[in-house]
């Protein structure tokens, strides 16, 4: 027999591990239908005047609670029926339904008492969904008593959202009854807050007297702590005179005593609120690579503010979007390697003027679900307050775009339908408008994608007559603004009658033209309801460069140079978005 012929020896056969991916969904479902049917249950648990006959591995292998029960020397491990105490019966039916399942059902109704049963059952899943369906259903429910229950059982991803929110509308939430139950550490922790949305110091003076008030005889004895929180330094001389005058300061001494002694050695150290006039503007956001900081930038107002921060943030940042909620992320490498995988996902902290980590799960995640996707354009959007990251796949010109969004609920990023354009495309832009993301790409010839969340599902668009490729792109209400490398031709779209019409007027830099060798990417962005864009123009005659904006007057077609006076080190970068920024937390402003 020939060598060839001859059957491998034995020993040459390596063994091979399989993986039946079904076996996990079929051994659960199989589970779920012995439950249903009543077969091979060998406890019974009592809770309050029902029964729920189960099955001891079943409760074990889901919970530690139960694992502990029936395997340690306990009374209940021996015991055909088990009481169990401190649990609500509808809810222990909702978790035994998870339990056999895998799947929770989740409501405002009935999500206290059921994240107050998971957490004594040691079901962390349940516990940290409930987490975060409260942290991202604040703005629905009762912000006081979400915000009461996250403090008091240590629930500080959603006590933290709960916080922000009755911040942000405290006026409001001040004249609830809700806030009268607050305790004492919770209302010194709301009212010391940096970002509390309030026009005037009165108004959290007055939401202290309201909640002294509501039990006075109980709470009288508080004043003196609670009313260096307040910031007397943003009051007037008279304010100060008539709270010395308020009937609750003149029954207390301490608190008379706390005032003059807050008012005569000043707090000046403490900032103004978020709400103060004149304390918030809005600003465009350039990113500079050479001296690892950012350009706030209002050139309008004539407002430049330059701030430095952790080199390895902006050098090797990859993508960066401000959301709907005020907050930018930047998505950068770890590493100077473009073909380095490891990414991080960083958020800005207006209050303290750092960065940090977003607080979500790893940024790689996003490459990982997209596999094969290359680093060399990636954008990072957001529709409907749900973060999306698009990247191409490939090295060169790709046909592939592949899309990951961030799921709050679960703290993970999921993959999402991949686009295929019918021609090659090697630039694009992606962008949200209303609750759709849309994607121009341009090659072999510009096209137009929107992405509808709610259907996961993309659909082609009629295309601008843009024959160089799109470069930027901006939304301003349901109208998309765009324009060439060149700003040769700019052309708006209507998102809703899906129709393009040319704008005639184009920037006009005298000598200047915009130079594509230039780092500082060309933009187009809205600052205080006007379209800009922004560039680095090249004079040929006086063989120099400078950075230009221009505003559009839309009733008249034209543009007008702002002749924005940036800083001579402002060499690479490129902007991001319009964010709001409070002034008073900015170094150097």
């Amino acid at each position: 027999m020939a060598a060839a012929d001859q059957e491998p020896h034995a020993s040459a056969v390596r063994p091979r591990s399989y993986q039946d991916e079904s076996y996990e969904f079929g051994f659960l479902g199989t589970v779920g239908d012995l439950q249903e049917a009543g077969v091979l249950q060998d406890v019974v648990l009592k809770v309050e005047d029902r029964r729920f006959p189960c099955h001891r591995l079943v409760l074990s292998a889901a919970s530690p609670y139960f694992r502990a029960m029936f395997t340690n020397d306990m009374a209940e491990s021996r015991q055909k029926t088990v009481v169990l105490q401190g649990l609500d019966a509808d809810m222990f039916e909702e978790l035994l339904s998870y339990i056999y399942s895998g799947t929770l059902h989740v409501s405002l109704d009935k999500l206290q008492p059921l994240y107050q049963a998971a957490d004594l059952l040691q079901l962390d899943y349940v516990r940290d969904t409930c987490s975060s369906y409260m942290a991202l259903n604040v703005g629905h429910s009762t912000w006081v008593d979400l915000y009461k229950f996250a403090d008091d059982h240590f629930v500080d991803k959603a006590r933290k959202h709960c916080l922000q929110w009755i911040c942000k509308h405290f006026a409001k939430v001040a004249t609830s009854e809700e806030f009268c139950s607050l305790s004492v550490n919770q209302l010194t922790e709301i009212i010391s807050h940096d970002e509390l949305d309030v026009k005037e110091e009165t108004t959290v003076w007055e939401a202290v007297v309201r909640w002294v008030q509501h039990s006075r005889e109980d709470r009288l004895h508080h004043l003196p702590s609670i009313l260096p929180h307040i910031r007397f330094n943003l009051l007037t001389s008279d304010d100060t005179a008539a709270i010395l005058e308020h009937p609750l300061v003149r029954e207390d001494p301490g608190s008379s005593e706390v005032i003059r002694n807050v008012v005569q050695k000043g707090n000046s150290d403490l900032k103004p609120r978020l709400g103060n006039p004149g304390m918030t503007t809005e600003m465009a956001v350039l990113f500079n690579k050479e001296n690892d900081g950012i350009l706030f930038m209002n050139p309008r107002d004539g407002k430049y503010i330059s701030c430095s921060y952790d080199p390895n943030i902006f050098r090797h940042a990859t993508s960066v979007t401000v959301t709907s909620d005020n907050s930018i992320y930047v998505v950068a490498r770890e590493s100077d390697d473009e073909d380095d995988e490891q990414l991080s996902l960083f958020r800005y902290n207006h209050a303290e003027n750092v960065w940090g980590p977003a607080g979500m799960s790893s940024a790689s995640m996003m490459l990982e679900l997209a596999a094969g996707a290359m680093h060399y354009h990636q954008i990072l959007v957001e529709v409907d307050q749900v973060l999306f990251y698009l990247a191409l796949e490939g090295r060169s010109m790709s046909t592939l775009l592949r899309m990951t969004k961030y799921d709050r609920h679960t703290d993970q990023w999921q993959e999402c339908s991949q686009l295929q354009p019918d021609k090659r495309f090697f630039t694009m832009v992606a962008l949200s408008c209303g609750p759709h993301l849309y994607f121009l790409s341009q090659l072999e010839g510009t096209e137009v994608h929107r992405y509808d969340p709610s259907q996961d599902r993309w659909c082609k668009r009629t295309p601008p007559m843009i024959t160089k490729g799109v470069c930027t792109a901006v939304a301003m209400g349901t109208e998309i603004f765009c324009t060439d490398v060149d700003f040769t031709q700019l052309m708006v779209y209507d998102t809703e009658s899906d129709s393009w019409q040319k704008l005639q007027g184009m920037p006009n830099p005298g000598n200047m033209f915009v130079d594509p060798f230039q780092d500082i990417a060309p933009s187009l962005f809205v600052l205080e309801n006007k379209l800009h864009i922004s560039f680095i123009g090249f004079d040929r005659e006086q063989r120099q460069g400078g950075y230009l904006v221009f505003v559009y007057d839309r009733s008249a077609d034209a543009w007008t140079d702002l002749k924005a006076p940036l800083p001579d080190n402002v060499a690479s970068g490129f902007l991001c978005p319009v964010v709001r920024i409070f002034l008073p937390y900015i170094k150097g402003a």
